[in-house]
């Protein structure tokens, strides 16, 4: 494990919060003053200093900024533009996103930590996903039912409206694009709010998406606090949806107000404890550990599908923990804005406590802390933790159970492929599995028993980018509810529509 402290990036100075702009609400194509007489300070994840303050936002911000977007609705000077001029507009937009994913990724970097050298997740890619969905947006045709010879029965695909998406901190840039990309292409108006704890991105995508031509009042974004202007959103009458993504409680909350409000459809991307199930029948161990290491460190083990439970057979278990923690010691530590570190702080003080209340209970309920557990560079400020391997963790435990959101790696171990499946289905999470096996037939019945979105079959670590932002992804259970990514995921933004001729 190393640390890195130098204060450049290539030939270019670190970020600092002089570079960053003040927040407030972007409506109709220009910032607004925020009602909100609040203010939520934002520090700095590397040092613990202030940041900038936010507005904390209120009820009159949501009903202006909604307005607005009802407006532009309305106005039809974007839902009905022709497909040609939506993929023409959008396609520049995801020029003038990866023509500034240097600042993009920096400010991430500083607001939550995510390092710049990630290959994944970053703002490349989000500009990546905002093409696809550019180049699919007249893939999602409608049909002629088949009817009698006296009707005719049309039915298409349509903008549902007014869309509120609400997304985490995590990997800022690319969570927004992520909600904001098909549902513009699906034709519908957007209010984006982004996590108080890394707003920067989302008010720069919004001034990028101007200059590509989106008409104002298109893509709105409301910064603020969840409690206020989350639900605000998600009891408003006028949005007809709402995608959000977050913790598995806060999405509970979300579909609560919907609920309550005017039913609006509700897509749900939360929690997950995603296992990786390592069978000794020949695998390559050198690439598991590699793997398995690799998942729980990126980003700071700060990803819902991060594969955060390691369930292995009994015969291979001391030789993959002591392999996996090998790899662990090779991270660099450091500013996350310097394309030499691989791994910074947790985003904030209160998610740092979290984790460290999660390693503290692990040993209290008999796991065996066998490698790290310790905060990291304590002389910065920073909300740096060692990454964490826990042994003979129980099953009913929160380490097994519950989605920490932190670079904490429990291992259990199992011996027949009844039990690894028990163990893999034993949360109330749904939303990855990783499986490690040499056999064909032991990939197909872990991924015909386990109810995930996503079953990866490996006895070689990823060597491309697979299908890519063609990727659909539906959870279960406490993961969620909708359709994420691909064609599917676009259609999500829109409802069928018919219309029924009688010509007899």
């Amino acid at each position: 494990m190393t640390t890195e402290t130098t204060a450049t990036i290539g030939n270019d100075e670190l970020l600092t919060p002089r570079d960053l702009a003040s927040i407030t609400p972007f409506m109709d194509g220009r910032p607004v003053q925020s009602s909100s007489d609040s203010v939520l300070e934002v520090r700095d994840p590397t040092s613990g200093k202030r940041l900038i303050e936010i507005p904390a936002g209120c009820l009159d911000d949501a009903m202006r900024i909604v307005g607005s977007s009802k407006a532009s609705f309305a106005a039809g000077s974007w839902r009905r533009s022709p497909p040609s001029v939506k993929k023409r507009i959008l396609h520049r937009w995801a020029d003038l996103v990866e023509e500034k994913s240097p600042r993009l990724d920096a400010l991430d970097a500083l607001e939550m930590g995510k390092p710049v050298s990630l290959p994944v997740f970053n703002a490349k890619a989000a500009a990546n996903f905002l093409r696809f969905n550019a180049e699919a947006l007249d893939k999602c045709p409608g049909e002629t039912l088949t009817s009698d010879s006296s009707s005719t029965v049309i039915q298409v695909r349509v903008p549902r409206g007014i869309i509120a998406a609400i997304v985490p901190w995590n990997f800022p840039t690319y969570n927004c694009l992520l909600k904001i990309a098909p549902a513009l292409a699906a034709g519908n108006s957007v209010v984006l709010k982004p996590s108080e704890l890394a707003s920067q991105s989302a008010l720069m995508l919004a001034k990028l998406a101007l200059d590509a031509g989106i008409p104002p009042g298109v893509l709105n974004v409301i910064p603020g606090s969840g409690e206020i202007v989350g639900k605000a959103l998600a009891e408003h009458m006028d949005v007809d949806m709402v995608s959000f993504t977050g913790s598995s409680a806060i999405g509970k909350l979300i579909m609560q107000y919907a609920g309550r409000s005017n039913m609006k459809v509700v897509s749900a991307e939360c929690g997950g404890k995603s296992p990786h199930i390592v069978f000794d029948d020949g695998v390559d161990i050198e690439a598991i550990a590699e793997s398995v290491a690799r998942s729980i460190c990126l980003n700071q083990g700060q990803v819902c599908s991060a594969g955060s439970r390691l369930l292995v057979q009994d015969s291979l278990e001391e030789r993959l923990v002591q392999k996996v923690i090998k790899r662990m010691g090779d991270i660099r530590i450091g500013n996350p804005q310097l394309k030499q570190t691989s791994y910074g702080p947790l985003v904030s003080e209160e998610q740092m406590r979290k984790v460290l209340t999660y390693i503290e209970a692990g040993s209290a309920v008999g796991a065996d802390l066998v490698y790290g557990g310790s905060r990291l560079l304590r002389e910065t400020g920073g909300y740096f933790i060692e990454p964490t391997v826990f042994v003979n963790v129980p099953e009913d435990s929160a380490l097994a159970q519950e989605e920490i959101f932190g670079p904490v790696l429990s291992v259990l171990r199992f011996r027949t492929l009844e039990e690894a499946v028990r163990l893999a289905a034993g949360t109330t999470y749904g939303l990855a599995a990783y499986v490690w096996t040499s056999r064909l037939a032991v990939g197909f019945q872990l991924s015909n028993a386990l109810q995930t979105a996503l079953t990866m079959v490996s006895a070689l670590p990823v060597m491309g980018e697979g299908p890519g932002p063609g990727f659909s992804g539906e959870p279960y259970g406490l993961s969620g509810i909708g359709i994420e990514g691909g064609i599917a995921g676009l259609e999500a933004y829109m409802r069928r529509q018919t219309t029924w001729f009688n010509h007899g």
